[in-house]
């Protein structure tokens, strides 16, 4: 048993600094006035302890794209890179590729969590079933219709969360109620579709919204489009990057209005430059080059980023102009209520998995703990984004 004390920390009625969090085995145990008899005392040095930070976007980290080797190794690399900034639950992301990447993709991220890699929580499948006009750094090659057939492996994970990211036109209705009524859950991106159509789709089960206001259809005044619809629902959910390159402040600031943060969650989109030096890599042999803080194709269209989690709720306090508690908590409760484990992980409460992450007065990263286990890390004061 282990005592944490002498921290700023953000719990789930709000902020303390007179208590201790006692973790015993993987678990939260109690939240205490003192230190129990017998408990090993963790000294925190007075930083800020918050809920470890859930993405359910992560396409690479560590110099690796998760494309390119969909495999335990590659998501152990991506997963303990990311953990660096916060992250300590996440889904490693495929985009648009060909369904025998798809398959290898989920096998590996079932046999990573059979093999205990930390943090790893399910897989997001971002594709192929898109339209190609909205595919943004997506390869038109890869994007195909979602067929009847298909839905078979959709459905074959065996461990953790499967998130699949569709174009509601590109699917049926009867295809996104045959997935959420096997588990898996849907999101709707990469979109042309008018107000209507996503509406359907909605109405079938679909409860999230990847990546809200890029390559979707806009809200328009006499045509909502899968913007408006999103916005208007008080139920879906909606991942935002606060990275100050996919969307204006004020527009992040009307999804906050909109959604509240109780529904709009932060992700970072993140791709294999995260903790890596790398200026340069490829997606399906297009180079992506990285400019600044920015990732671009040869066509100066984003291509996912170089976010953060940590960055991600820098971000959105200074754009969203939001306190870290409520910055905190789209990193954690609201991504950790999407994927339907609300009562397992993204607060600090007795009876939750020990999933924390202790910062310094500037959101740098100290130590993690993930399932109770933790970790020092140094510093990462100058690595929000990259």
């Amino acid at each position: 048993m282990k005592a944490l004390v002498n921290a700023r920390m953000l719990l789930a009625e709000g902020w303390r600094d007179d208590v201790c969090v006692v973790v015993e085995g993987d678990r939260i145990a109690a939240i205490l006035s003192d230190v129990p008899s017998g408990a090993e005392r963790i000294d925190l040095d007075g930083g800020t302890l918050l809920p470890g930070f859930i993405d359910v976007q992560v396409n690479g980290g560590g110099g690796l794209l998760f494309n390119d080797d969909p495999s335990v190794e590659t998501i152990r690399v991506i997963a303990e890179t990311h953990r660096r900034y916060g992250t300590t639950g996440m889904l490693p992301t495929l985009i648009s590729d060909d369904l025998s990447v798809v398959e290898a993709g989920i096998r590996a991220v079932d046999a990573a969590i059979e093999a205990g890699v930390p943090g790893v929580l399910g897989i997001h499948i971002e594709g192929p079933f898109l339209n190609p006009v909205r595919r943004g750094i997506h390869s038109e090659n890869k994007i195909q219709p979602l067929q009847d057939r298909f839905l078979a492996l959709l459905e074959s994970g065996r461990r953790g969360k499967t998130l699949v990211t569709l174009a509601p036109e590109a699917a049926t209705p009867e295809q996104v109620a045959r997935l959420t009524a096997a588990g898996v859950i849907a999101s709707a991106g990469h979109s042309d579709a008018p107000y209507e159509t996503v509406r359907d789709a909605i109405d079938n089960g679909l409860t999230g919204f990847t990546h809200i206001f890029n390559a979707m259809s806009p809200l328009l005044n006499r045509a909502p489009g899968m913007v408006g619809a999103a916005l208007e629902d008080p139920e879906v959910f909606a991942g935002i990057i606060a990275d100050g390159y996919h969307l204006h402040p004020a527009t992040l600031r009307v999804a906050l209005r909109a959604k509240g943060p109780e529904r709009l969650m932060l992700v970072t989109d993140a791709m294999p430059s995260v903790g890596s030096d790398e200026s340069v890599f490829l997606i399906h042999g297009r180079e992506i080059h990285r400019e600044g803080d920015r990732l671009l194709g040869a066509d100066n269209t984003l291509a996912g980023s170089t976010l953060t989690m940590a960055g991600a709720v820098k971000g959105m306090m200074e754009q969203g102009r939001v306190g870290l508690d409520v910055a905190a908590h789209m990193a954690s409760a609201t991504p950790a209520a999407f994927l339907g484990l609300a009562g397992e992980l993204g607060r600090i409460a007795p009876g939750f998995r020990a999933d924390m992450v202790l910062v310094d007065e500037d959101l740098a990263v100290q130590q993690s703990w993930i399932a109770g286990v933790s970790r020092d890390l140094e510093a990462t004061t100058a690595q929000y984004v990259s």
